[in-house]
């Protein structure tokens, strides 16, 4: 067995690490419904949702927005039909570079671990991904935001191709 594959339990080693590291650092980002910038810039902003990448996952998705500009999200989901089983587990952390009331610009990194077979075999052939780009974040309507990245996504079976990410999520305290 190859020694530099990244397994599922070095991906999340990794995820929690970061998140360690990005919670330690902390300011906010999104604005909450009916709230201005500057009210919003000392306190953590929640969100939950959907989202789906190639390199963070696919599935519901948590996303906190620190009180600075960085923000972290955890995204899982499962299929299970008959013998056969498909999940995504990954987390992606972002940096504001630009923020508005309405539209938030910022940097990411994501990384994930993809499973697609019956239970015993990963039948995907480059099933962990790491990815690094630039996404943005529109305010629609009631604490309702919809994000869209272009991460460069490298699969570990030597892949790396520029992949978009989109996102939706409802924002609370």
């Amino acid at each position: 067995m190859d020694k530099k594959r990244m397994t599922p339990m070095k991906i999340v080693r990794v995820l929690a690490l970061a998140m360690i590291l990005a919670a330690s650092s902390s300011l906010a980002q999104v604005v909450m419904p009916e709230r201005g910038a500057a009210a919003d810039m000392k306190r953590s902003v929640f969100g939950l949702g959907f989202a789906g990448g190639p390199a963070s996952g696919l599935g519901l998705s948590f996303r906190h927005h620190l009180p600075s500009v960085m923000s972290y999200q955890i995204i899982g989901g499962i299929i299970k039909v008959d013998d056969r089983m498909s999940y995504s587990i990954g987390g992606e952390v972002q940096m504001d570079l630009a923020r508005t009331e309405v539209v938030r610009f910022f940097a990411a990194g994501g990384v994930s671990y993809f499973y697609s077979g019956k239970a015993s075999h990963n039948e995907m052939d480059g099933p962990g991904r790491i990815g690094l780009g630039l996404g943005g974040e529109l305010y629609a309507k009631s604490g309702i935001h919809t994000s869209l990245e272009l991460l460069f996504t490298y699969f570990n079976d030597g892949t790396v191709l520029p992949l978009p990410q989109l996102g939706f999520h409802y924002y609370f305290m």
